[in-house]
């Protein structure tokens, strides 16, 4: 049977002015600052500390995911439409997709099915514009440090060796990660090597995304470490005055974005880090907002749940004392099969034997949310080719480790699919619910952090250091920044670092290779194996099969 396609689906929905989703969140037209009929800033005001604390954050993240993804947002925005239904005031918080996995290997990022968010073709392109501002304000702080270079009577005396800070473009471009700049002779600059990452990995983006607000942005812009002097002294923004100025490119992009769901219920989505390469969750503004308005908040962290739920855990939660009630691990037959041996072109196979195998995977993520002290509920994400017995093998497996597993029909059915769902997460809420605590604290050595990272959640048995990450390490000491958070850049793809060992690998070794620092985000960013934060595009992009006609009709974004 034949499906209508994400964005024929989202395209045949009626809109409802955003003014009329707002008042589901009670919040007055006037408090709105619009992007046309359907789309909206809110104010920063609108944050209250003590709705807050009394009302229900729900993390939504997943086992270790096929290339394709196990459908977290799609899960996200159906387990809203749930909650509504069954009486819930819920809304859905979650991040803004980047052009570049729009545009390469996923397509569009705004849930799927008639679990979506809209409209579509906006929030998955420029939206609102956040992420150009993101972007552009990297990207003055750049081109102050090459002015500052090439000054005779403006000079701060910056080694351009010693540079770590990098341009950003929201787009997969691997002959960017490295550059070389200021060619063609004494008034294009000073000649140096240089390199762009994509905008989601980008240390403004990690900013925005932990700002309290306009004054703490400030601040935390002002502290991002650009590197050192000729005579090794420490360089950062506010060094440059440039804090001022990239917060005033900023000044909108920190306020939340509103729109719907398919069914008319609120949807706040803000800023848009991986979480592969950065903290892979929206802003703490964005999830507060969501919590002031809403008595049920569903948010998603990204990838799986070591990757995305671990930082949302040890660094957002911890930050910004937020506690989370509940945890939806979304599964997938498909990905259990895979975990289990399958190759690619049998992942819709029905395969038992496969399933009970790769449940191991699943397993660990089950272990791993219940050290914060939180309970699980499993969502399987639905798809045709799963068979009763794979689907019944997994509920009862979840089911003697003490979890409820439920199928998540979202895709298909929307809120009605939703419901067992929702009902699973209320009943973990009113009767589970504990107070959760995180794996580390922030003023633990960095070398602890992050051991406790790779053997607790990557069940790890050692870890090693290269010579440039063993100079990074004195380099952070000498800095004074080893009370940072860890934000761990490593493959999607495992448990490890290899992204060849599928499952629940054990008795593995992982390997820093290098530590960035974000000092303006206070992240320590360890770097595993292969990782780059600049990805390139697949050899068949997903903007092969997208159209556009001459009404503005798009088509294939999905």
């Amino acid at each position: 049977m034949a499906h209508l396609s994400d964005i024929s689906i989202a395209q045949a929905q009626n809109l409802q002015h955003i003014k009329n989703i707002a008042t589901k969140m009670n919040v007055d037209e006037d408090d709105l600052e619009m992007y046309g009929k359907y789309k909206a800033k809110l104010p920063l005001y609108l944050i209250d500390d003590d709705k807050i604390e009394k009302n229900n954050l729900v993390l939504v993240t997943a086992l270790t995911p096929t290339p394709a993804g196990e459908g977290k947002t799609t899960v996200s925005i159906g387990l809203i439409e749930g909650l509504n239904k069954i009486g819930k005031q819920a809304t859905v918080v979650l991040r803004e997709p980047s052009l570049g996995p729009v545009f390469g290997m996923k397509g569009g990022a705004a849930g799927g099915g008639y679990s979506q968010v809209v409209p579509m073709e906006d929030i998955n392109l420029h939206f609102t514009g956040d992420f150009n501002a993101v972007e552009k304000a990297n990207n003055f702080l750049s081109a102050l440090i090459d002015n500052n270079i090439q000054s005779k009577t403006n000079n701060l005396n910056i080694d351009p060796r010693t540079i770590l800070w990098k341009r950003v473009i929201d787009m997969n471009d691997r002959s960017l990660r490295e550059i070389t700049i200021g060619l063609g002779g004494t008034s294009n600059g000073v000649p140096r090597q240089d390199g762009f990452n994509i905008t989601p990995a980008s240390e403004v983006m990690a900013i925005l995304c932990m700002a309290s607000d306009l004054e703490n942005l400030k601040q935390r812009l002002g502290n991002i470490f650009i590197g050192f002097t000729f005579d090794n002294k420490p360089v950062f923004a506010r060094d440059l005055k440039a804090e001022n100025a990239m917060a005033i490119l900023l000044k909108d992009a920190i306020k939340p974005n509103l729109v719907q769901t398919l069914e008319g219920n609120p949807a706040i989505i803000h800023g848009g880090p991986f979480a592969n390469i950065a903290q892979g969750t929206n802003t703490i503004i964005a999830t507060k907002m969501g919590l002031s308005l809403s008595n049920y908040v569903v948010t998603e962290a990204g990838f799986g749940a070591d990757l995305g739920a671990e930082k949302f855990l040890n660094i957002k939660s911890q930050f910004a004392n937020l506690n989370p009630k509940c945890v939806v691990l979304v599964a997938t037959i498909r990905a259990l099969r895979h975990h289990g041996g399958a190759t690619k072109d049998a992942y819709n196979i029905p395969d038992l034997e496969k399933v009970k195998i790769g449940f191991k995977n699943l397993e660990k993520h089950i272990e791993n949310i219940r050290k914060f002290n939180i309970e699980p509920v499993v969502a399987i994400n639905s798809f045709s080719t799963d068979s009763d017995e794979e689907v019944a093998f997994v509920v009862d497996a979840c089911a003697s480790l003490g979890v409820e597993a439920v199928l998540s029909e979202g895709w298909e059915k929307g809120g009605e699919g939703m419901i067992d769902l929702a009902k699973a997460v209320v009943n973990v809420v009113d009767n589970k619910a504990s107070q959760y605590k995180p794996l580390y604290y922030w003023k633990s050595p960095v070398t602890d952090k992050i051991e406790i990272i790779a053997k607790e959640i990557y069940g790890a048995k050692n870890v090693e250091y290269s010579k440039l990450a063993q100079l990074n390490l004195r380099r952070i000491n000498r800095l004074g920044f080893n009370d940072f958070a860890i934000c761990m850049a490593k493959t999607q793809k495992s448990f490890s670092d290899d992204e060849n060992l599928i499952g629940r690998p054990e008795n593995f070794t992982v390997t820093v290779r290098e530590i960035e620092i974000a000092a303006g985000a206070e992240f320590i960013i360890p770097i595993l194996g292969k990782m780059m934060r600049m990805p390139g595009l697949p050899d068949h992009p997903a903007s092969e099969n997208m159209t556009i006609d001459n009404n503005g009709v798009i088509s294939g974004l999905s």
